[in-house]
Formats: structure tokens, C-alpha cells, sequence
């Protein structure tokens, strides 16, 4: 049975910094975003009150209507698919874009942002694995993407993101969390990343984000692990 928001938070905290510590890094350096899709008001006040400060949403106008109830105390990703047609709300309701696959989506950001006079942080998302059912580059056109969008100045590359296959063993997942710190590694030796700061690594879930930790993710997206099951408090 799992415990409270605020207990569940902790749990995952110190989960972070073990893991952190196997791989002998900074546990600072690993940044939890909460998976908030679906979940009620009272649970992400609850998140809140425990100082969690990063929330990610896969849809936009859940996004917005959260957006609308919490205000800016709070920092938004968007981590789902996200349309072109919709880039220019998202431009406005969220603080940073992991989900960026398209120059298409780029531009319509960037035309909003630069309206707007703001900048956004954003990730490129790699599809490791070649699901067909799954957004993301390829990972032999990433850099191309990344190269592409530095044509965009209010757009902030900082990073790659990816969801690798299912699998009931994290140790499993592995694989595909190397390889995107090691393309993430490759392009920052290129200059095309790593120029706004530390490389950022978007890796890992609840069920496998202690080995996406240990293969370097900076940003670890637990849903189910701190909220319990999808639509429900914990």
C-alpha cells in the first residue's frame, strides 16, 4: 500500500540519491519531475506543500487548466506528444518543451516566443528503441534536429529525452538509457549541445528511473511511484 504524496516524495528523493550515489554523482544533479497527467487538483497541492517544483503534462489543455489553478509558483513541462497546430498555446502555458521532434513544432514555438519576448528551455526526443507507435527522432537524425534548431534564438536546446520500450525488468532499459547519454556526450563534444549549460538527459520512469540515474538522466518523470495509479490520489 502506498503511503501519502508527501511520503511518496520522500521515498523517491532518497531513491534519487542512492542511485545518485552508486554512480558517484551529485544527487543534485538530478532534477524529479512529477508525472501530473490526470491527477486531481488536491494531489498536486499536496506535491506542492512536500517542495516538489517540477510537474510534467502530457496534454495540453489539462496543462492549462492547471496552469490556471496554480499559477507560475511551479515550473510545467510538457512531456507528451505535442501537435504543431498547438505550439503556439504551449508556448504560452508551459516552461519547457522535452518533447521536441519536428521542425515544424519548432518554428511554431519559436513565432510565439519571440511575440512573447521569452525564451524556453527544450529537449529533442530520441525514439531509442524504433517504436513505430512512439514520437522522437531517430537517433542518427538527432543531431541534425539539434543542429536545425539553433537557427531559433528563443528556443534553449539543452538536452535530449527518450522513452525507451516497455519492459518488465529495468535492467533491461539500460541499454537504451546508454545510448542516449552517449549520443547526448557525442553531440555536446560536437558543440551542437551543452552550449546553455550542463548536458540534460530526460530518461527513466517509475519503474526504472534508479538505472536511468545510474546511466546519467538529469530529469527522472515518476507518475504512478509518488500519485499511485493514474486518476487516483494516493
Amino acid at each position: 500500500m502506498m503511503g501519502s504524496v508527501a511520503e511518496n516524495i520522500e521515498t523517491i528523493r532518497a531513491r534519487i540519491r542512492a542511485a545518485a550515489g552508486r554512480a558517484g554523482r551529485d544527487p543534485h544533479s538530478v532534477r524529479l519531475v512529477a508525472v501530473s497527467k490526470h491527477q486531481p487538483l488536491e494531489a498536486i497541492r499536496e506535491a506542492m506543500a512536500a517542495g516538489q517544483m517540477v510537474f510534467g503534462e502530457n496534454y495540453l489543455q489539462e496543462a492549462e487548466d492547471k496552469v490556471a489553478a496554480f499559477g507560475r509558483g511551479v515550473v510545467w513541462h510538457c512531456i507528451g506528444h505535442l501537435q504543431s497546430n498547438k505550439a503556439r498555446t504551449a508556448a504560452e502555458v508551459f516552461d519547457c518543451i522535452e518533447t521536441i521532434d519536428r521542425l515544424k513544432l519548432a518554428r511554431g514555438l519559436e513565432s510565439r516566443l519571440s511575440e512573447l519576448g521569452k525564451t524556453m528551455p527544450v529537449l529533442v526526443q530520441v525514439n531509442v528503441g524504433g517504436e513505430s507507435q512512439k514520437a522522437g527522432v531517430a537517433p542518427e537524425e538527432a543531431g541534425q534536429l539539434c543542429r536545425d534548431l539553433q537557427q531559433f534564438p528563443h528556443l534553449v536546446v539543452q538536452g535530449l529525452m527518450t522513452m525507451p520500450p516497455f519492459v518488465e525488468d529495468p535492467e533491461e532499459s539500460r541499454g537504451c538509457f546508454r545510448q542516449l547519454r552517449l549520443l547526448g556526450e557525442e553531440l555536446a563534444s560536437q558543440g551542437i549541445l551543452g552550449r546553455h549549460g550542463m548536458l540534460q538527459l530526460s530518461m527513466g520512469m517509475s519503474g526504472d528511473f534508479e538505472v536511468a540515474i545510474e546511466e546519467g538522466a538529469t530529469l527522472v518523470r515518476v507518475g504512478t511511484a509518488l500519485f499511485g495509479e493514474r486518476g487516483q490520489a494516493a
